[in-house]
């Protein structure tokens, strides 16, 4: 038996979809433009609060909150958003970031600009201008000078994505991960000169689960610098040069530190770099270790020390008991590396002679110095070589 729906039921039904689709619209994302709670994009105007109160309103919401910045130039002091309820909130920065042109006014703040204990955050796109070029020329002077802000921190956070940002000049190191996990850089690009002091481009330590794709790294010191207690870290398609490679290091700082593990490096292109991929530790007793590394399809041109582990690392030979390194390195592969050394040594194994080095695999390694098989140096190291080795291993 057919049924027909009465004209007074059919008046009912906009009201009984509102109903309905209620929760779904209480949730909807809301957006907090940074110019409509008082930043001004003109370079000049300290918009640093406006920034913090749609950090605070967005944190505040209920819903997914998006914090907007316009087109412009905006001021910006060292600034802290720290952790809070909300889990779904997004930094859309279509501007450039500028720290104050006087390097005095954030040089001693450990960050410039820091995400702190925060879960769920999207940083996309901007630019971040650290301004850092006035610090290193008071460094290179040898007058007295702040340390310097790293340009981003994040610390003690959860889920975080930085997609398409750009960092400038950084004071010093540009962007760093410190107590978190799972994080994911994609599409960042790095810039400072090939000459600025201390200026990493990106340092992981003490985290999990982290990601670096896709990612172009010009700066004066490591395109990546991996610290202790870094695991289950990824990088691949980075393009490094100038700078100092990527390095795991320097270890044994401290007596008591955590281990380097589950690290991936691969489809890397280094260009005129110092290193090429490399192991450091400072030659004194430490309880940390390296384990687990894979450098895998790495592009060589003209780097002057593209295969290094380094564990008699001793500036100035200062605080080195005994110049032996306590870290323990194990389980390291390096498999299609190819390309050009600028230094007739390309591959330098120097370990420790306490714990020597294990488990270094070398698979299709074709390195050339001046268009001939270039050399390479072991101590303490133990391993195997297999398929094409164009240089001739010392293992």
């Amino acid at each position: 038996m057919v049924q027909f729906v009465s004209s007074n039921s059919l008046l009912l039904l906009p009201a009984l979809l509102c109903m309905v689709l209620q929760p779904y619209w209480a949730t909807a994302e809301v957006t907090y433009n940074v110019v409509n709670l008082g930043a001004k994009g003109d370079g000049r105007t300290d918009s640093t609060k406006a920034f913090l109160n749609a950090w605070a309103a967005a944190c505040a919401s209920a819903s997914p909150a998006t914090i907007y910045a316009p087109p412009g130039r905006y001021l910006l002091r060292n600034a802290v958003f720290r952790g809070c309820n909300n889990h779904a909130i997004t930094f859309k920065i279509d501007a450039t970031l500028v720290a104050p042109s006087d390097y005095r006014v954030i040089g001693n703040a450990h960050n410039w600009l820091e995400f702190q204990e925060v879960t769920g955050v999207s940083i996309i796109g901007g630019v971040l201008d650290g301004q850092g070029t006035g610090l290193w020329a008071c460094k290179k002077s040898g007058k007295r000078c702040p340390s310097g802000a790293t340009t981003l921190g994040l610390t003690r956070s959860n889920n975080i994505l930085v997609r398409g940002l750009t960092s400038l000049n950084s004071q010093m190191f540009h962007i760093v991960i410190n107590g978190c996990h799972n994080v994911k850089l994609q599409g960042v690009t790095v810039s400072a000169s090939g000459q600025s002091p201390n200026t990493d481009g990106i340092h992981v330590q003490l985290s999990s689960g982290v990601m670096i794709l896709d990612t172009h790294i010009k700066t004066g010191d490591d395109c990546v610098s991996i610290g202790p207690g870094a695991t289950n870290l990824w990088i691949e398609n980075v393009a490094c040069g100038p700078g100092h490679g990527i390095s795991i290091g320097s270890l044994a700082k401290n007596l008591k530190e955590e281990g380097v593990q589950n690290v991936t490096v691969k489809a890397v292109t280094f260009t005129g770099t110092q290193n090429g991929v490399r192991i450091k530790s400072w030659a004194r007793p430490s309880n940390g270790f390296v384990k687990h590394v894979i450098f895998q399809h790495i592009g060589m041109a003209n780097v002057q020390h593209p295969i290094v582990i380094d564990q008699n690392y001793c500036p100035r030979h200062k605080n080195c008991p005994g110049k032996v390194s306590g870290v323990k390195v194990s389980d390291v592969t390096y498999e299609d590396i190819h390309g050009t050394s600028e230094s007739e040594v390309a591959m330098r194994f120097e370990c420790s002679s306490k714990y020597p080095c294990s488990g270094i695999k070398l698979k299709d390694v074709k390195l050339t110095y001046r268009n001939k098989a270039p050399q390479s140096t072991c101590a303490h190291a133990g391993g195997t070589a297999s398929g094409f080795i164009e240089l001739a291993s010392c293992l």
